[in-house]
């Protein structure tokens, strides 16, 4: 007798797999397919988010707008500091030492 392996998925995953069925509007078996999963468990899913049930289907895992933009803010002042530090180093005299 053979043991059964399960298989665990994150809830980011579960969360892309529902919305490829319920906002593209893949059949269940297509889906399943693609994500190379077992399509009675994303039917589950799928039949779970419409009753509203899923953590995935409530939007809770998911960044708030606020988190959101103070993760922009934070990125955007990131990449304004690389393309300085870019530029710097662009511009400085061929041969002359990299700063520390």
């Amino acid at each position: 007798m053979s043991k059964r392996k399960t298989q665990s998925y994150t809830s980011e995953y579960r969360a892309e797999a529902i919305k490829l069925v319920l906002d593209q509007g893949l059949p269940v078996a297509e889906a399943a397919t693609r994500l190379n999963m077992n399509q009675g468990t994303l039917a589950y899913w799928v039949t779970q988010a419409r009753k509203g049930k899923t953590a995935s289907a409530s939007g809770a895992g998911m960044q708030s707008a606020v988190e959101l933009a103070a993760e922009v803010r934070q990125l955007r002042r990131e990449l304004a500091e690389a393309r300085m530090e870019r530029d710097i180093l662009k511009n400085r005299p061929h041969g002359a030492p990299r700063p520390l």
